[in-house]
């Protein structure tokens, strides 16, 4: 059976998962949106990479063959054009698209784009099966670079290609990596070659570089909930568990080896009983003062920054919900939303100091995103500084109570995120989320944000600002309804 690149590094993950693509892809989980996402990011920050080896020319993938593709690259060689895009070629039953193939003085460099911020290990497995290739048919490989976002690039008011992007040669290593290719193409031939599935158990793999679209298959042995699901437990010792056979909560003999957390978890789900330290939570809620300014913010992400001042990947924050708790239970709410298409910082900035007065409590659940994201407005608008700081110093964070267990309800499965936290304690609240239009969770409001600029019907991207507003708003409420919780629990 041929091989592609995407194969070869799929099988140094798992064998099994190469396996099932080839034999029973039926069970494979298909991409999500967040996944499809990534991957047209992906195309975005690769067709852009081109233009730093301009005047090239890119193999089409629609209507053509595999074969069209190989005999398209090896015509633009043969013209002496120095720049393919996709550039497809095989050898020894390997099929590999190159990004970007540089030709000169009859040798090779090789240039693949990643829209991560780093160099990874699969990376180098993938660009040395390209060299493999390459180097198989007869090519002078000269070098082999990974290109990728460089996140310390602040744009300017032009953005500048050659300082987005780092271009790191990583020849050595892909040279190191040629001794086991031929080695690892002839166990995953075999591997492909029989009729029944790989007995491979799961294990830290599945994961690791990337979450393994076969996990659904191979865990549904695991329960729902698992000692896999116990918080802050390194991966090592659950699989040590599950080694030694053990599942369920229900089969821990030694609950003295874990955490005081941990064992709040455990005691938690064995007992299915609510456990609450009330000094702990008097503590909290007593550090509190009125008037409380619920705060919750909404940012997007951009791997090439259109805005000046923006690096890759930096969170742009364009909205924000603000639900005001008096003493006597009285709500206020204000909202901020910023037009699409245009730098929302200043804005926000300002509207900040104008809704948040300096000396009053200001809850936020996880704060540190919540601080970091006003600590970078105030360092790039001096005139908001002042009042933007004291807003982040006077944070306090609703997640410290569960973070830290004082309030424990076995259907928090172990996690402190406000997504486990809130059906929890306010059940009704549980399909609050779901009965939302267009948007029903951060990662749907991010992209809707971020695509905003490209919806040409105004009823309906009307229709998305006013979904944004009122999942945010949600989000808020949901903050006060959790701390009004709280304190009954120590009532």
């Amino acid at each position: 059976m041929k091989l592609s690149k995407s194969l070869y590094t799929r099988a140094i993950q798992c064998q099994k998962s190469l396996w099932l693509k080839k034999h029973n892809k039926d069970v494979l989980t298909p991409p999500n949106a967040a996944a499809q996402a990534i991957f047209e990011n992906g195309n975005i920050v690769g067709d852009l990479a081109c233009k730093l080896f301009p005047n090239g020319v890119e193999i089409p993938y629609l209507n053509t063959t595999f074969q069209d593709k190989i005999n398209l690259t090896q015509e633009y060689i043969n013209q002496g054009i120095q720049n393919i895009y996709e550039a497809t070629f095989e050898f020894d039953g390997i099929l590999i698209m190159i990004d970007i193939l540089n030709i000169k003085d009859n040798s090779v460099i090789i240039n693949e784009v990643k829209s991560s911020t780093q160099v990874k290990d699969i990376y180098l497995h993938d660009a040395s099966i390209q060299y493999y290739v390459l180097n198989g048919l007869g090519y002078d490989v000269k070098k082999v670079n990974i290109i990728h976002i460089n996140n310390e690039y602040v744009r300017d008011e032009e953005l500048d290609i050659n300082q987005l992007f780092s271009v790191v040669d990583v020849t050595y290593e892909v040279k190191e990596l040629q001794a086991n290719i031929k080695n690892n193409l002839e166990i995953f031939r075999k591997i492909l070659a029989k009729e029944d599935e790989p007995n491979i158990d799961i294990g830290t793999h599945c994961d690791n570089p990337y979450e393994c679209d076969a996990k659904n298959y191979c865990w549904s042995h695991i329960p729902n909930y698992s000692i896999f699901d116990i918080s802050r437990l390194k991966s090592q010792k659950k699989f040590e568990l599950y080694q030694n056979g053990i599942l369920e909560f229900s089969q821990i003999k030694d609950i003295n080896s874990f955490s005081i957390s941990q064992q709040i978890q455990i005691e938690s789900e064995l007992e299915n009983r609510i456990i609450i330290n009330k000094e702990g939570i008097k503590e909290f809620v007593n550090s509190l003062s009125y008037p409380i300014y619920h705060l919750d913010f909404e940012t997007f992400q951009q791997a090439i920054p259109e805005f000046k001042g923006v690096s890759p990947y930096s969170q742009i924050p364009f909205q924000y919900s603000l639900h005001i708790e008096h003493e006597d239970g009285r709500l206020e709410h204000k909202e901020f939303l910023a037009k699409d298409g245009v730098d929302p910082r200043e804005e926000i900035a300002k509207r900040l100091v104008e809704d948040i007065p300096s000396n009053v409590t200001v809850l936020a659940y996880n704060m540190g995103f919540e601080k970091g994201v006003i600590r970078k407005l105030a360092n790039l608008f001096e005139q908001y500084s002042h009042g933007l700081m004291a807003i982040h110093d006077n944070c306090k964070d609703l997640m410290i109570p569960f973070q830290n267990k004082d309030y424990y309800h076995p259907n928090m499965k172990g996690s402190y995120s406000i997504k486990y936290v809130l059906p929890s304690l306010v059940p009704e609240f549980e399909n609050a989320y779901k009965e939302l239009d267009l948007i029903h969770n951060g990662g749907e409001a991010m992209e809707a944000f971020a695509n905003l600029s490209k919806i040409d019907d105004e009823k309906l991207k009307q229709r998305y600002r006013d979904s944004l507003l009122e999942y945010c708003k949600l989000d808020t409420l949901a903050m006060v309804k959790i701390l009004e919780k709280l304190k009954e629990s120590v009532r």
